[in-house]
């Protein structure tokens, strides 16, 4: 079993993850390999909250063209997870002090 700190790479910052974290939901990169009941543990043992339910999705990398040499490459492959905790927990991901 990996480590916390493998399975969960960064937050997501974005408009739509902002709005999720009012609902007590949180977006995480993660591991490629990981799976729901890794990122349940990962997240319960890093913030000391209780899940309630993990949503995994994988994203295929766009397309991208060098303009230099003419080829075609690709960005990476990203796997998140939308978690969701219990109610009255919180995640103080970007609150100031």
């Amino acid at each position: 079993m990996r480590t916390p700190e493998e399975v969960l790479l960064r937050p997501v910052v974005s408009e739509k993850s902002y709005a999720l974290m009012e609902d007590g939901t949180y977006v995480f990169e993660v591991s490629p390999h990981a799976n729901r009941t890794e990122i349940r543990y990962a997240v319960e043992q890093l913030f000391n909250v209780h899940v309630a339910k993990v949503n995994t999705l994988n994203r295929k990398g766009k397309r991208r063209r060098n303009r230099r040499s003419n080829t075609w490459g690709s960005r990476p492959d990203v796997k998140r997870a939308m978690v969701t905790l219990q109610a009255g927990d919180r995640i103080d991901l970007f609150e100031k002090s």
